[in-house]
């Protein structure tokens, strides 16, 4: 029994000292969320929800060219599919962790941000390194908004990024069949689009069967999140995939983007059952389907 009480009151010292070691550094009750950005140890964390919020992003103060989350690590494997993009859109910014990484590697590459949240935006400058500029454009606008404006102009993406989530999850208008489709109007011809999702909701299927229904078979790499991967003119075969890799190591070894672990994650295996309905702007009940 005393050994029990012993393990408890150390279990409960542990969470104590993981609680006082974070210092909160900003918060702010945006109009979509409650932010806050805080230091732990060596990183800096942005969460959105106080306290027990999710963590969207985190920076390595010592090494902080570092990707601390492995779903950006995967997200950068977009590269794999196009090495030498000439425009990119992302949608959502968190921590910039993305934008910051491929500015990295691509000095003059033109970058378009699309943030709904200004506060966003503003503790990305403050906090995380994130410098706007004529090749960093930051925009504030609800993502499904811009693609559909954009739409309208004769601009293109060879790589877009999808990683616009709020608290919960990524906005259930930018999950359906339509948003794909405009999306996939955005890409040029060899563009590639990068997706972050769950690997594990009652969503997984339901998104897989979407994305294929708009895009045709693509890359489902899995680790705790999932990143679909999808080139508009077809998947490159894994031997185009692997030279493409070997030509980037160097620039993205520095950020914790190894070859040797990201390669075994591409697969192509349907994992979803065939007849599963798609997500549509009539159909798409998000907020009752997204449990874990």
């Amino acid at each position: 029994m005393n050994k029990l009480i012993n393990t408890l009151c150390c279990a409960a010292f542990c969470l104590y000292c993981s609680a006082v070691t974070a210092e909160v550094l900003h918060t702010e009750k945006s109009l979509y969320r409650n932010i806050e950005v805080y230091e732990e140890e060596d990183l800096l964390c942005l969460r959105f929800g106080r306290y027990n919020g999710t963590r969207q992003s985190c920076m390595n103060l010592v090494h902080p060219e570092l990707l601390e989350f492995n779903y950006t690590r995967m997200m950068m494997g977009a590269l794999y599919l196009n090495p030498n993009p000439q425009r990119v859109l992302i949608l959502g910014l968190g921590g910039s962790s993305l934008p910051n990484a491929l500015r990295k590697l691509y000095p003059n590459l033109p970058i378009d941000v699309v943030e709904i949240d200004a506060a966003v935006i503003r503790v990305a400058k403050e906090y995380f390194g994130f410098k706007p500029s004529s090749l960093s454009r930051a925009m504030e606008s609800d993502g499904r908004v811009f693609v559909k404006r954009a739409l309208t102009q004769p601009l293109r993406y060879d790589l877009i990024m999808l990683d616009a989530f709020d608290q919960e999850y990524i906005p259930e208008h930018m999950l359906t069949r339509e948003f794909l489709t405009e999306v996939r109007g955005l890409l040029t011809e060899q563009g590639v689009l990068a997706a972050n999702t769950f690997s594990s909701s009652q969503l997984y299927n339901y998104e897989s069967i979407t994305y294929q229904t708009v895009f045709g078979d693509f890359y489902n790499l899995k680790d705790a999140n999932r990143v679909i991967l999808i080139r508009r003119n077809g998947l490159p075969e894994m031997a185009e995939v692997k030279g493409n890799a070997a030509a980037l190591a160097s620039g993205l070894k520095p950020m914790g983007v190894m070859s040797e672990w990201l390669l075994p994650k591409f697969s192509r295996d349907k994992d979803w059952p065939a007849n599963t309905r798609v997500l549509t702007d009539q159909y798409s009940p998000a907020n009752l389907l997204n449990t874990k």
